[in-house]
């Protein structure tokens, strides 16, 4: 926490010696007071949020080409004729324990067209997701969620030991 307050810092300085307090401005001094820390990594330690600001953008990128791409599909759905869904409700076996962890997937679901987030097991040990198109099985669909959302969720909010297990605990079931 020390160093991320250390390079918010540097990028204010950096964007007050230029005169121009911008969002892209103040990139760059972000960019450039991480490189300055990262060459005095031995005077003043490690970062604890490299690894998890990498995960977070990670994350952004792939909801946003994931977003792009089931936009795209529920669009070809309603203005081509005919019927090419098969809907259906998944139960997805969570690995993620925290509030912040279920309630992110739970809305990057929901967020996602041709997808639905509808409801939380009592224990909490699965969520219960709408999905339009079942592809193949919908185990395969299960596994793709855990896959991609829950473990990039895991690996973004700094819980990379239990990362490994997803894959391993992951016994889908479908309702």
């Amino acid at each position: 926490m020390k160093n991320l307050l250390l390079t918010l810092i540097l990028a204010l300085i950096w964007t007050a010696v230029q005169g121009a307090f911008t969002l892209p401005n103040f990139v760059v001094g972000f960019a450039l007071g991480y490189a300055v820390l990262l060459l005095l990594r031995p005077l003043v330690g490690d970062a604890g949020y490299d690894a998890r600001l990498w995960h977070q953008v990670s994350l952004v990128g792939f909801f946003v080409k994931e977003l792009v791409k089931s936009s795209v599909r529920v669009a070809w759905e309603v203005i081509t004729p005919g019927y090419g869904m098969r809907a259906g409700i998944l139960a997805v076996p969570l690995d993620l324990k925290s509030d912040l962890g279920i309630t992110l997937l739970a809305n990057l679901i929901s967020l996602t067209p041709g997808t639905l987030s509808l409801d939380i097991s009592d224990d909490r040990d699965h969520l219960f997701i709408h999905a339009m198109y079942i592809d193949k099985s919908p185990e395969e669909d299960v596994q793709h969620i855990k896959n991609t959302f829950e473990r990039r969720i895991m690996l973004a909010l700094g819980k990379p030991g239990e990362v490994s297990s997803v894959a391993d605990r992951a016994q889908p079931q479908s309702v």
